[in-house]
């Protein structure tokens, strides 16, 4: 081989890697131009999102039922592939979008689309009306109204991840837009991604309501979601922090024992004299006397008959308890305009945590959800047993 010459082997592998580089392009334009789910994931992955549909839109049902007082049903998600460049085909009229950011947990966002006249009747419904006759036209209050279902509902839906997924998941509050691809209107809070996987819900609110919700995601969240659930990643910092923890409750409990078996015999060596600092201070140490602090063994309290009964009866006393989602401040004026349909803005942010009282004093923190057709409140932070026994003084 000459300098200027290359061999037949360097020139079979720059021949090889070229048609490799072409035919990976062509494969990834072909699953860009592709509309088939099947590109983009395999049938257990599509079963496996389906199922995370199913579950966070199924307590999302629940509490858009306690709102709307209405039997509330979404069926069984169906999946297809939406590109960006031909969603006016797909959304012709103008829709209501609900743009939700996952803040914890998840690193993402999609967009709740439902048609305009589905939310004029959620809106009439959130502000005391029966639904049978909505406004045709949605003003800044009939969005809000929306707005803040659909903040109920997908709270809802992140609480649901957050089982399924065993972390915590929460989201941003949802920003709501009139989508109108044929104004342009709307369209900044749609994803930017190009392929977007549209997972569509049948919407039934009793005999008001027999549409579609649809929720449009990036594949690239869409398959965070998947791999999270079938491959869940292992968290080696709780190992090693519970095996921090179990060491020191050995060398405490070690420390312990030591101190005992010194106070129990005399003879043993005595510690060494403990290193004093210099100055003053010093000074007044030296001359004091110290002592080897001595603790007394925890062992159970056998409480007598009488005693047991007692704190029995102490058992039973029973307590409000209350949860106070947020508080603000009215003038007279304002609080005479209130009227049905009127909303009072709160000092607490969504998804921030609530406050619950026992007998008007603060315990413990935790979050709303929703049970059955009920609300809840699940506890996330709680006082000490000592602080709250002072807090019942």
């Amino acid at each position: 081989m000459n300098d200027d010459m290359l061999s037949q082997d360097e020139i079979d592998a720059l021949l090889n890697g070229t048609v490799d580089e072409e035919g990976d392009e062509r494969k990834s334009q072909k699953a860009q131009e592709s509309t088939k789910v099947e590109d983009f994931l395999s049938s257990l992955e599509q079963d496996a999102l389906g199922e995370i549909g199913n579950i966070s839109f199924g307590s999302s049902a629940t509490a858009l039922s306690s709102l709307l007082n209405q039997k509330v049903d979404i069926t069984t998600p169906s999946l297809s592939i939406v590109k960006r460049s031909s969603l006016s085909e797909e959304f012709p009229k103008p829709h209501v979008a609900i743009n939700v950011t996952y803040t914890d947990g998840f690193s993402g966002e999609n967009l709740l689309v439902i048609r305009e006249p589905d939310a004029a009747v959620i809106a009439d419904l959130m502000l005391g009306g029966d639904g049978t006759n909505p406004s045709e036209d949605l003003n800044e209050i009939h969005l809000s109204a929306v707005q803040e279902a659909m903040n109920q509902m997908m709270g809802s839906a992140a609480t649901s991840m957050s089982t399924v997924f065993n972390k915590k998941v929460d989201i941003s509050p949802p920003v709501i837009n009139v989508l109108n691809l044929e104004e342009n209107q709307g369209t900044d809070q749609i994803p930017a991604d190009e392929a977007l996987m549209k997972v569509s819900f049948n919407l039934k609110v009793g005999n008001l309501i027999d549409s579609a919700i649809m929720q449009l995601l990036p594949v690239s969240f869409a398959r965070e979601l998947v791999d999270q659930l079938l491959d869940p990643p292992v968290e080696n910092g709780d190992a090693s922090e519970q095996k921090t923890a179990s060491e020191r409750a050995d060398e405490q409990l070690s420390r312990q024992t030591a101190t005992t078996s010194q106070t129990q015999h005399p003879s043993a060596e005595k510690d060494p004299e403990p290193q004093l600092v210099g100055g003053a201070s010093g000074q007044q140490l030296h001359n004091s006397t110290i002592q080897t602090a001595e603790f007394s063994d925890m062992e159970p309290v056998q409480l007598s008959n009488n005693e047991q009964r007692n704190l029995d009866m102490l058992m039973d006393i029973p307590l409000k308890v209350t949860v106070e989602l947020g508080r603000t401040k009215r003038t007279i004026k304002e609080i005479l305009e209130l009227s049905a349909g009127s909303v009072v803005e709160l000092d607490r942010l969504a998804g921030e945590p609530v406050d619950i009282h026992v007998n008007d004093k603060l315990m413990a923190k935790g979050e709303v959800v929703v049970i059955d057709e009920s609300f809840g409140v699940r506890v996330t932070d709680i006082l000490s047993p000592k602080d709250r026994l002072k807090k019942l003084k």
